[in-house]
């Protein structure tokens, strides 16, 4: 082949080879890529009310009106089954409101979206387990006695574990003094819970925080290890609060009420 193109005029010889490159170039342009695009999903109060039911109820045990809000947080990504190309990839790389990911990251045991999404749920449920134990635990307070529903199964995965277990918190003891765990503030966050009250790490914070502030809260209660990420897109006017368990979360927002200093990224 090369020994044939030697005899062809420059240009033509040009035209031949670029040829093959420029249709590499234009099947990699619409080639499906491993990666998923994500961005700020809903919030919702975990004190308040969906879809007709109230979100944590409580029995067993005197509950408290709550003003304020406890909004836990939620990023959209596409699908597994969703092709994103490298226009598409492109096109939300630089959208400080959008955020490329690896599709392992999100996505790190595989499946079909219904495989996914049935997962998602069955995560949820388990963090909503481990959220009641972690907060009648905190509080002293026996599960045999005193019975917690949560009632926000159309949302999935366990990154709202943190945010429930302040609510019941504050359901039950506020902030221990006679006020709201809340302030009457708008509060978001995120994080996992475990049973004994630890916060883990969830991933998508950046994305978390501007749906956060996009739904009124002014702080946002992050997993102390994802503090540079939270810090990354921080939209303005909303404060970050590190934790490592729910007792850092409980003293950070009765710090917060009393105008005390409090843990800060």
């Amino acid at each position: 082949m090369l020994s044939r193109l030697t005899r062809l005029p420059r240009p033509a010889a040009l035209a031949v080879c670029a040829a093959p490159v420029l249709g590499l170039f234009a099947a990699a342009a619409f080639a499906p890529l491993p990666f998923v695009v994500a961005q700020p999903g809903p919030t919702a109060d975990v004190l308040g009310v969906r879809d007709g039911k109230q979100v944590i109820v409580v029995s067993g045990a005197p509950t408290r009106q709550t003003t304020g809000q406890l909004r836990m947080t939620t990023i959209q990504a596409t699908g597994p089954s969703t092709t994103v190309t490298l226009p598409e990839l492109l096109d939300n790389l630089f959208d400080s409101t959008r955020a490329v990911m690896p599709k392992e990251a999100v996505y790190p045991s595989g499946g079909t979206d219904e495989e996914i999404e049935e997962r998602n749920l069955e995560e949820m449920a388990t963090s909503q387990s481990a959220a009641s134990q972690a907060a009648l635990g905190y509080l002293h307070k026996d599960p045999k006695d005193v019975k917690v529903e949560l009632h926000l199964a159309d949302v999935g995965g366990p990154s709202a574990g943190l945010l429930f277990s302040l609510g019941i918190v504050d359901k039950l003891d506020g902030d221990g003094s006679g006020g709201e765990l809340t302030g009457g503030r708008t509060v978001a966050g995120t994080g996992t819970i475990s049973p004994d009250g630890k916060v883990g790490a969830v991933g998508g914070v950046a994305l978390k925080t501007q749906a956060a502030r996009r739904d009124g809260a002014d702080v946002f209660l992050v997993p102390e290890a994802e503090c540079a990420d939270a810090r990354s897109e921080l939209p303005e006017g909303l404060r970050l609060v590190p934790v490592s368990s729910l007792t850092d979360a409980v003293n950070a927002l009765r710090a917060l009420n009393r105008g005390e200093p409090a843990p800060s990224c």
